[in-house]
């Protein structure tokens, strides 16, 4: 089976302790569905800067920042974003790219 990547974009926290509460909830719960294709439960992420290939640095990650990230394993590409669809980040607006990884060495 083949890891993908589930890059997070945009979102936000719940308001409040019960909205919390619930939406940690949903992650648990999907995690759980998950079983043993989840690879690595991943992080929300916070600030960022960018490295331009002549050296320059910048603070973001642009209009398309990236949020979190989570490692899942499939079978082929169209599975994985099937996984992807029940990720609870999703009810909250966020974006998932879904990129297949390879080992390079």
């Amino acid at each position: 089976m083949a890891k993908y990547l589930l890059v997070y974009h945009g979102g936000g926290m719940p308001e409040g302790e019960a909205a919390q509460a619930t939406a940690m909830a949903a992650w648990g719960a999907w995690f759980q569905n998950l079983g043993p294709a989840l690879a690595d439960g991943g992080n929300p992420v916070s600030q960022s800067k960018t490295i331009a290939s002549d050296g320059s640095v910048s603070d973001g990650g642009g209009s398309n920042a990236s949020t979190g990230y989570s490692l899942i394993e499939a079978d082929n590409l169209d599975a994985a974003v099937g996984l992807a669809k029940g990720c609870p980040v999703l009810g909250g607006g966020a974006t998932i790219e879904v990129a297949e990884t390879f080992n390079a060495m």
